[in-house]
């Protein structure tokens, strides 16, 4: 396995439905590290680090995120594996 990095910008009804902590809280289910936040234009951004395949699950969930949310588009821009992150958490 490969260790991976995305960039991964989240758009839609995706602020104010938890989509932050149920982001962390898959991430840290499935290993990967980084950090999620809101940005004052409505999206959820995200960096995502670890191996290929558990990276590609947590991005497979932000295309549908929680219950609540309504995700219209997600964009992913692979970068090179820093390992930079002890852990995954939310940043503001």
């Amino acid at each position: 396995m490969s260790n991976v990095r995305a960039h991964v910008i989240i758009s839609g009804m995706v602020q104010g439905v938890y989509f932050r902590a149920e982001t962390r809280d898959q991430a840290l289910a499935l290993g990967v590290t980084g950090w999620v936040k809101n940005k004052p234009d409505g999206i959820v951004e995200g960096l995502f680090e670890g191996e290929r395949e558990d990276v590609e699950k947590l991005i497979s969930w932000c295309r549908q995120g929680p219950p609540e949310a309504e995700v219209s588009d997600v964009t992913v821009s692979w970068e090179s594996y820093r390992g930079e992150f002890p852990k995954f958490k939310i940043t503001f």
